[in-house]
């Protein structure tokens, strides 16, 4: 399934869920959250599939940013 979402929603959203992932270890440390074995993989899933979703966005961005400069230099 392909996300039809513009890339700075992307990049928002990959940016949100890794500062979550690096909240959710710092509560733990502070013992505000219990450490458990889920928050633990929580805090992981999150850090990775944030930093993808953020570099699917960078990526789709740089794309479109292209795809204008080609069409812009052809028409010169």
């Amino acid at each position: 399934m392909i996300i039809k979402w513009p890339p700075w929603k992307l990049i928002i959203l990959g940016g949100s869920m890794m500062l979550v992932s690096v909240i959710i270890p710092l509560l733990m440390v502070l013992q505000v959250l219990g450490s458990t074995f889920f928050l633990n993989f929580l805090a992981y899933g999150l850090s990775v599939a944030g930093m993808l979703i953020g570099f699917i966005g960078m990526v789709s961005l740089v794309r479109i940013k292209r795809k204008e400069q080609k069409s812009k230099d052809q028409f010169k």
